[in-house]
């Protein structure tokens, strides 16, 4: 029975010893692979630390309105009997645009005028009469009276009449039709929009803290989807002179010269405003910083004495950012060669390869394309 449980306890044993011999080898070879793939050249990508114009500005989101728009309408109700206009016209000043029936109207004015007309020869009469002492100087003054109150009433009948012909208010592009020919309108019924597009007001906000930095007559840059490619400018005409109390932000206004018609109101556009002066700052991508709770960090690339390049990891402060962008105050000279891609496998000291054939974004101003 002894004998038996010895056997047993040898076979355990034996059994046991070469798990662990086993384990061991593996963990051994691990650590050499591991030691091997640590002294690996890594493939990297680099850039020159170099300086660039950097000018320190803000960006917001504006509308864009015609500086002279309207929605037009007739002050009067009526019925529509002639449309002049075609949509999408430009048209002048004073141009008729819609007539409202107005038969009734002109046939009152032209009583009216009768009447004024009447009253204008009894009044020259009776003057003519009273140089020879035949009326008083009371009817003299009545007929005056009557007069003057025949030519208000035609005046204010005119100004019916003339409501019925809806004209163009200031010189502009016309939009879509809204009403028909045989159309009962009421009064401020939409028509047609007219908009003045020669020149837009941009219209965007600021916080209250950026007031310092804005002043009438800075340009402002603005970018539309329309035209990704085209940089437009324009200048601060006003700054209103009060602060909304809900979101403390300042409307600001610029102007902008839209002579070719390019831009329409309604529109929006991202702005950029200078905030202060240029400086002169080491710009890197943002893909070659490694942002950590303890600090940021670079790899740079070094010679060693072998004349192998190696990757050593420096400590950074960083600055403001713009598009893809980061500026560097610290830690980083002009010249210095910068790992921008493969540094999540580098650590000091470690042998790599360069390979530059691709490189990540760097743009100021990166625009999103739709895939």
């Amino acid at each position: 029975m002894i004998k038996r449980l010895l056997i047993m306890l040898l076979i355990v044993g034996l059994i046991f010893g070469g798990i662990f011999g086993f384990i061991n080898f593996k963990t051994k070879m691990i650590k050499q692979y591991m030691a091997g793939m640590g002294n690996a050249p890594q493939t990297v990508s680099t850039m020159t630390a170099n300086y660039a114009e950097w000018s320190p500005s803000t960006e917001t989101i504006a509308s864009l309105t015609a500086v002279r728009g309207a929605d037009l309408s007739a002050e009067v109700s009526g019925m529509v009997t002639e449309i002049f206009f075609q949509q999408g016209d430009e048209v002048a000043a004073g141009t008729p645009l819609v007539q409202l029936r107005a038969d009734d109207d002109i046939a009152r004015l032209n009583g009216l005028k009768a009447e004024q007309e009447l009253a204008r020869l009894t009044y020259q009469r009776n003057q003519a009469q009273l140089a020879a002492k035949a009326v008083s100087q009371q009817t003299i003054d009545n007929d005056k009276a009557t007069l003057a109150k025949l030519t208000a009433n035609v005046a204010e009948q005119q100004s019916v009449v003339n409501k019925k012909l809806i004209r163009a208010p200031f010189t502009g592009r016309l939009g879509i039709r809204l009403v028909d020919t045989g159309q009962y309108l009421n009064a401020g019924t939409a028509i047609v929009t007219l908009q003045a597009l020669d020149a837009l007001y941009v219209d965007f906000y600021l916080p209250q803290q950026m007031l310092a930095k804005v002043a009438i007559g800075q340009t402002v840059h603005l970018k539309v989807d329309a035209y990704p490619e085209r940089d437009f400018v324009a200048t601060v005409a006003v700054i209103n002179p009060k602060v909304d109390t809900s979101t403390r932000n300042v409307q600001i206004r610029a102007k902008l010269d839209n002579a070719k018609h390019q831009l329409l109101s309604g529109m929006y556009a991202t702005v950029n405003l200078a905030t202060d002066a240029a400086q002169r700052l080491l710009t890197l991508p943002n893909t070659a910083i490694s942002f950590n709770s303890y600090g940021s960090t670079v790899f740079l690339i070094e010679t060693d004495k072998d004349k192998k390049l190696t990757a050593k990891q420096v400590f950074v402060t960083t600055g403001a950012t713009r598009g893809d962008q980061v500026s560097v105050i610290k830690g980083l000279k002009e010249g210095d060669t910068v790992v921008t891609s493969g540094q999540i496998k580098l650590r000091n000291g470690s042998p790599v390869i360069i390979n530059n054939t691709l490189q990540p974004n760097n743009n100021v101003a990166p625009q999103v394309t739709d895939n």
